[in-house]
């Protein structure tokens, strides 16, 4: 199948089959530019179906990058709470601010200058100007990747490699619709081409796809390692109140509150109370009650039974629950 022949296909079926997404929404120019940026920071290791409310009360919110920049850090991360991985709000207000600073206001439609800009990276800049400009990028996410992976049966190391991958991605093909291409086939890998039980009745390139032909759809993956860490977590309460800091110590939820913890290089006998998966860091935590009377800084505290007034990380919240439950 011709390259154009690919395009035209996968076109038409998205626009038969497309979902309706807030940051879809026909807007003006300025308005698609800022809502394909603020998306595609959320969208950054967070499911569509998740992103959705948080998308809507954000730009609610912060309705344009001037917006965004002035906002008090405080309320950008109460926007955000609930979708995780912090970095990428901070990173976003940093972004604005650069846009504001750097670009008279206007999201830079190239790539040399989009990717100077704080938690923008290869693939968010390939989706923002094929997305966001019409240009003729296409963003290697996991849902493409899958897409190319099966079409192509590609299952050796050296070809699910992302530098292979990302020189394959030109069987897909060019069209004036760069925008809408993009989208399609993220689409098609959600809805479609699934990392379980495809629904290749239903794909429009199933007569080309070589997974179909050979009847195997399962996917070689590069092997991850999650990293083992300890961590002791001490609990200081006093009737229903429980002492937080401010994360300055460790690298994920920087900044954030928690509670005061310490890491052990290599424990023996560690008897966990909690298990936690963050990015590629598998948490392993031991809880100790305290009473002396250390003094940390940026500490303050907070009453267990009023979770739903304070603005804290997931991990923290799950902690508090866990204590109050037990």
């Amino acid at each position: 199948m011709k390259e154009k022949i690919i395009a035209k296909k996968i076109l038409k079926w998205y626009d038969l089959n497309k979902r309706s997404l807030p940051w879809r929404k026909k807007v003006s120019l300025e308005k698609k530019q800022y809502y394909t940026l603020i998306s595609e920071f959320m969208l950054q290791q967070t499911q569509v179906t998740t992103v959705i409310p948080f998308f809507e009360r954000f730009i609610k919110n912060l309705p344009s990058i001037n917006s965004l920049a002035k906002v008090d850090d405080k309320k950008l991360i109460k926007l955000w709470e609930g979708l995780g991985y912090y970095s990428r709000a901070r990173n976003l207000k940093k972004t604005a601010v650069s846009i504001i600073k750097n670009f008279e206001g206007k999201l830079p439609d190239n790539l040399e200058d989009l990717l100077t800009l704080p938690g923008i990276g290869s693939y968010t800049a390939n989706a923002i100007l094929a997305i966001a400009f019409n240009k003729p990028y296409i963003p290697l996410d996991g849902n493409i990747e899958r897409i190319l992976k099966r079409y192509l049966y590609l299952k050796k190391d050296k070809e699910i490699q992302r530098d292979y991958l990302l020189q394959r991605k030109i069987v897909f093909g060019k069209t004036l619709r760069s925008n809408d291409y993009a989208q399609a086939l993220m689409e098609l890998g959600a809805l479609i081409c699934k990392p379980k039980n495809p629904l290749c009745n239903q794909c429009p390139i199933i007569k080309n796809c070589k997974s179909y032909k050979n009847k195997d759809f399962s996917l070689t993956k590069k092997i991850k390692k999650n990293k083992d860490k300890y961590f002791v977590l001490k609990v200081y309460k006093k009737k229903q109140r429980y002492l937080l800091i401010k994360n300055t110590k460790f690298n994920f939820l920087k900044n954030l509150s928690i509670f005061p913890m310490e890491e052990l290089p290599n424990p023996k006998n560690f008897n966990e109370n909690l298990n936690f998966k963050m990015s590629n860091m598998n948490m392993n935590i031991k809880i100790e009650y305290s009473n002396d009377n250390k003094k940390f800084p940026y500490s303050y505290w907070i009453d267990g039974t009023k979770m739903n007034s304070y603005m804290l990380p997931s991990f923290t919240k799950k902690i508090v629950q866990y204590l109050e439950k037990n």
